[in-house]
């Protein structure tokens, strides 16, 4: 356990002292939030969600590239120290992951910042089916790589144990990977939120990787603490840095593979209530547009709907991490029993 802890304090440490001067170089390269005009995926514009998000606009954006960077290093790092208790095939579905989805984070961003003011009515960075059509090829190369070497092919739910789905895991992997890399991106829209929830999402998977005697996955899930911690001192309301898509994307995948080398992806819906009710807000408004022809809700995702009946951003924050936290409990608990 020193160790697991003493990676955690190390990423804790470097992401502390680099984040000041990263910080800096993002507003010399001026890699910032710029005022923006959206549409959906209806080719409507956002009108609502460019007037709420509009303070948010001069902040620097790629946080998360910082993020990327220090847990590589680390985890190569300890992949060096603990040879012997590493499986291959573990750091390279963990950074391989980590790193495809930054790297299509980072492209979206660098094209965001490209885009302000050619148009009017812009679709915002990336295409959606692009972006969603890369984040499934990304998946299934994951899903795969777990499925061939790992030897996974089941999923673990409490009354029914064991799942077997042979070749068909591989596409489940996939789908909980995409789900929640979008999941996470939808939910990053207030300052703290997705990093925080994040966090106490980490807490809960060390708990059970440390169970599960997975050493690495621990030393993994403890450096993706530590530097994500740092990161969010510097996040929190008013926001001084933001993740961007080089960050949501990467942590969101992380988040997922981490779920599926545990074998406890109900633990890991429980565990990301946050993530998932999040999108699924998002996912019924799109839904109820294209089959009955109206929106259910007034807007989505949720943290929107709050901000918009006027509650201050930090009190929507402070609740998503307080109902983060009875999600962790559950997941645990179901995790467990």
């Amino acid at each position: 356990m020193e160790r697991i802890f003493g990676f955690a304090i190390l990423s804790l440490f470097i992401t502390s002292i680099l984040i000041v001067p990263f910080i800096d170089f993002l507003y010399k390269i001026k890699f910032l939030r710029r005022k923006q005009k959206t549409v959906n995926l209806f080719n409507e514009p956002t009108v609502i969600f460019d007037k709420l998000s509009k303070g948010k606009v001069g902040t620097p954006v790629g946080g998360g590239l910082l993020i990327v960077f220090v847990v590589t290093v680390l985890s190569l790092w300890a992949f060096g120290l603990f040879r012997v208790e590493v499986r291959l095939w573990e750091l390279f579905v963990l950074l391989s992951t980590f790193i495809g989805f930054a790297m299509l984070g980072l492209y979206d961003d660098f094209k965001k910042m490209l885009d302000v003011g050619e148009k009017k009515n812009i679709f915002f960075g990336l295409r959606f089916r692009a972006k969603f059509i890369i984040q499934w090829i990304l998946a299934l190369m994951t899903g795969f790589v777990i499925y061939q070497f790992g030897g996974y092919d089941f999923l673990y739910v409490h009354w029914f144990g064991e799942i077997h789905l042979g070749i068909f895991y591989i596409l489940f992997a996939a789908f909980v990977i995409v789900a929640f890399v979008n999941a996470f991106n939808i939910t990053d829209g207030l300052d703290g939120l997705s990093s925080g929830v994040y966090l106490i999402c980490l807490s809960a998977f060390l708990v059970i990787s440390s169970a599960l005697l997975d050493t690495f996955l621990a030393i993994y899930i403890a450096i993706l603490m530590g530097s994500v911690a740092a990161f969010l001192y510097f996040n929190v309301f008013p926001a001084r840095i933001w993740l961007g898509d080089v960050g949501s994307l990467s942590l969101g995948a992380s988040l997922a593979v981490i779920g599926l080398l545990t074998g406890k992806p109900a633990a890991l819906a429980l565990i990301g209530g946050v993530f998932v009710f999040e999108v699924g807000s998002s996912l019924i408004q799109i839904l109820s547009r294209r089959l009955i022809g109206r929106k259910l809700l007034p807007i989505a995702p949720l943290h929107l709907y709050f901000l918009k009946k006027g509650w201050e951003e930090p009190k929507i924050v402070m609740r998503a991490w307080l109902i983060a936290f009875v999600f962790a409990l559950l997941g645990l608990y179901i995790a467990f029993i």
